[in-house]
């Protein structure tokens, strides 16, 4: 029973003034292994302005509840608290013992195999609030909460308030109440944390891990905090105004579905962000951006929250352009835009070309319920509004952008809006027609084409297909690639001749201020595959590395003839971020995608010949990583790999070089892919690691092993009730192979009968589910097999998926 738009309406027409008073007892039972379920008891406050409403609270035992302190027989369907007969003020008191979860939906529970230490934490999103706390579980419906906890008086808990009362000796912690929250953004984070708080700008701030983490803590936390006081800083001076909580935690939280969630006053990350060994330049730069983009949704999402879901590019875009802008203007990370121009926006060019594709802005209409807006929190609504947004800053300029966007908050400050509240704060701000820019860039769905052509004098001409107006720069190089020179375009219906560049190599978007694909002429592409290296500008690399992408996703560029461009070009690279999303998007999505299975092996081979050829080149420590990562997932020298693990490093003539869990775990999932491991041995590096990157590297590790027998147990155990999110994923990681098609053919054909029942579990296992679709080169009758399998779908989720998987194959 997915929240439908039209009763989250009614509702929000019967229901005001809410107010949340939550005590939970998040003590574990020492002898229930299992970690069942824990106690709540809540009271909620509220006027209505109709005789009956409901709340939702999902799949609570020995439920009790009082209206205005009167008893109440429930009635309840397991989903859903029915209340009558009302009218006025009225709060209802509920006390009912709520499930544990695995999945990340909801209050998980996650047990530390590294030291057997427990954690209780509450990852909420759209629907899920109910599965933690009785709710109006809608963002329209902001409120207050006033929480107190009970929990192993050895733990720490923290939450969306400060603590004010902690009676250590009972476990007992109570919080400030907190300003009016939408509820899918209430969070508590309970456990033997590991912690480091102070104080900064008159604001309590902490960075939290497992216990068993802390010395990944301790490491990096000059770094977190510099970067985190770097990024508030940097808002304090955009934004008018202050920051809107009275405290601000962030913690790394092992099992969370996304990867992180913008929970005020508590921001909680999935602790893959915090890894053992070896930190990569690239995982600093991906955390930064992250950190920004979280503190950017304290004013957009939780200051002020979209009203239905149909606007979640008011949070996530803004967030995301946010993210990359203010990482690298204040927290000093460089070249963003070549981290988002090669993997975020690739993607959304993607996203966009499917049936599934949606405005950035879509209609309240076609969001129906919930379970369709889960859908939409894609790279639509995060990487192309960015762009959009990036365009809309180049149309504007920045300080007429900032001006319309502090005017909005300020307006609506712990309120709720729609696109139309942001145009008019931009109207208000702008003498341009904010209307029709949203119109042309926000309710449209698709992607323009900038396409370079030549006329009789050899000048080149830029046209558009497509109905936007885009403003970008365009840059002009000799033969040899060497830049001459850059000019603004402003580029509509007419075609835009390049007076004075006539012969020259001509590039568009050179800067990636819009969105749109680009359709070089041949002088400018020949150009750029032979001479590519020659670009001294790495995001002008990736742009043109997003044109090679496009055309094998188009069928324009074969993908053999793709794969040559990719070993003369890519070993030479000195971008590690350019090196890792090409060579990323090579394994996951054109190997399987568009490589005839009779040349995957040639095309592996090869993709490993262009890995090491870079890792001898590689002058970095951090470029020799990045090969070595493609390297581990492709190569068939066994004896390498077995001797990067007994040097517990990558090794040449640049000597050992420390690495991280998990790309020691990769290379070992690699030998077994190549058999060259046993049961025996993945169990051996299981127990060396002792950790959950242990638990979930063997997973894998044993799953990739090319045998029917380590197919059949890898399936069983993916499939088998409660499996934990973190779990299903490694184990469907290494069952699905590209260099083993035939092999998994009959798994095939399993997925597709199971899933559906699997997806029944909740919305993140959904998820989780569809992201598991076979990575593998499918047949013609494997392709039909799907097909039939989607039209029989109800899960809305799964079935974006699947269509989604067969547009991408088609």
């Amino acid at each position: 029973m997915s929240l439908s738009l039209e009763e989250a309406r009614v509702r929000a027409a019967i229901v005001s003034d809410v107010a949340y008073d939550l005590d939970l007892d998040l003590r574990l039972d020492p002898t229930d292994p299992a970690h069942g379920d824990y106690g709540m008891r809540a009271k909620v406050s509220f006027r209505a302005a109709g005789p009956e409403t409901f709340l939702e609270l999902t799949d609570a035992t020995d439920l009790a509840v009082a209206l205005d302190g009167v008893p109440l027989e429930p009635d309840y369907d397991g989903r859903r608290l029915y209340l009558h007969g009302l009218g006025g003020a009225h709060e209802v008191e509920i006390t009912a013992r709520v499930p544990l979860v695995t999945d990340g939906d909801g209050m998980h529970v996650f047990t530390d195999p590294a030291d057997g230490e427990t954690y209780v934490s509450a990852y909420l999103g759209m629907d899920i609030a109910q599965k933690v706390l009785p709710c109006f579980d809608q963002n329209d419906l902001k409120a207050p909460v006033t929480l107190t906890v009970t929990a192993d008086p050895a733990w720490t808990v923290v939450a969306n308030g400060r603590v004010v009362e902690h009676d250590a000796a009972a476990g007992r912690w109570r919080f400030a109440t907190t300003p009016p929250l939408p509820l899918p953004m209430f969070v508590v984070c309970a456990g033997p944390w590991h912690s480091h708080r102070w104080e900064h700008a008159g604001i309590p701030f902490a960075w939290h891990a497992r216990a068993s983490l802390a010395a990944e803590l301790d490491r990096d936390i000059d770094e977190l905090r510099r970067t985190t006081e770097a990024c508030f800083d940097h808002y304090a001076e955009l934004f008018t105004e202050p920051m809107p909580f009275d405290s601000y935690e962030q913690a790394f939280v092992p099992g969370q579905n996304w990867g992180a969630l913008e929970t005020p006053g508590c921001v909680t990350y999935r602790d893959e962000y915090l890894p053992r060994g070896r930190i990569t330049d690239r995982m600093r730069t991906q955390r930064a951006t992250t950190i920004a983009h979280e503190m950017a949704h304290m004013w957009f999402g939780d200051l002020v929250t979209m009203t239905w879901w149909e606007d979640t590019w008011l949070q996530e875009s803004f967030a995301d352009y946010m993210g990359y802008r203010v990482a690298e203007a204040a927290a000093g990370y460089p070249h963003l835009l070549v981290r988002f121009e090669t993997m975020r926006k690739v993607n959304a060019y993607r996203d966009d070309a499917r049936r599934s594709t949606h405005p950035v802005a879509p209609e309240a209409a076609d969001v129906p319920d919930v379970d369709a807006a889960a859908t939409n929190f894609d790279m639509i609504s995060y990487a192309k509004g960015n762009a959009a947004l990036r365009q809309l800053v180049t149309w504007l300029g920045d300080e007429t952008f900032l001006a319309g966007v502090n005017r909005y908050l300020s307006e609506h400050a712990f309120g709720n809006t729609t696109l139309a509240d942001f145009v008019a704060a931009l109207d208000a701000a702008s003498e341009r027609d904010a209307v029709a820019w949203a119109d042309a860039w926000l309710r449209t769905s698709g992607f323009d084409t900038i396409v370079v052509e030549r006329d009789a004098a050899d000048v080149p001409v830029l046209r558009r297909i497509g109905s936007r107006p885009h403003r970008f720069q365009v840059a002009a190089y000799d033969d040899q690639l060497a830049l001459l020179e850059t000019r603004m375009v402003d580029l509509e219906s007419e075609p835009v001749a390049l007076e004075g560049w006539e012969g020259r190599v001509v590039l568009p978007n050179v800067g990636s201020e819009t969105f749109a694909q680009i359709t070089l002429d041949d002088r400018s592409m020949e150009a750029f595959a032979t001479g590519l290296g020659a670009l001294a500008d790495p995001l002008a690399r990736a742009v043109v590395w997003g044109q090679w992408f496009d055309g094998v996703r188009t069928h324009r560029i074969d993908p053999l003839t793709y794969l040559g461009v990719l070993t003369r070009h890519l070993p030479a690279e000195t971008d590690p971020m350019i090196v890792t999303s090409v060579a990323n998007r090579t394994v996951m999505y054109i190997l399987p995608e568009r490589v005839p299975s009779g040349a995957i092996g040639d095309a592996v081979d090869a993709l490993a010949g262009a890995f090491a050829d870079g890792l001898a080149r590689a002058d970095t420590d951090e470029l020799r990583l990045t090969f070595a990562e493609g390297l581990a997932a492709t190569s068939r020298d066994a004896d390498l790999l077995a001797g990067w693990l007994e040097a517990d490093g990558v090794t040449g003539p640049h000597g050992v070089l420390g690495w991280y869990a998990g790309l020691r775990w990769r290379v070992i999932a690699r030998l077994a892919q190549l058999d060259a491991i046993d049961a025996e041995g993945v169990e051996a590096e299981r127990r060396r690691d002792g950790t959950v990157d242990g638990e979930l590297g063997a997973a894998r590790a044993l799953a990739s092993r090319p045998t029917q027998e380590a197919k059949e147990e890898a399936w069983a155990a993916a499939v088998e009730p409660g499996v934990s999110n973190r779990r299903f994923g490694a184990l469907t990681a290494g069952l699905w192979d590209v260099e083993q098609a035939e092999l998994l053919a009959p798994f095939v054909e399993r997925y597709l009968e199971q899933a559906p029942t699997l997806a029944e579990r909740g919305q993140a296992f959904a998820q989780a589910v569809g992201q598991a679709f076979p990575q593998i080169p499918l047949t013609a009758a494997q392709l039909e097999a799907v097909a039939a399998a989607t039209d029989g779908l109800t899960n809305t989720i799964l079935r974006r998926d699947w269509e989604d998987a067969l547009d991408d194959r088609r």
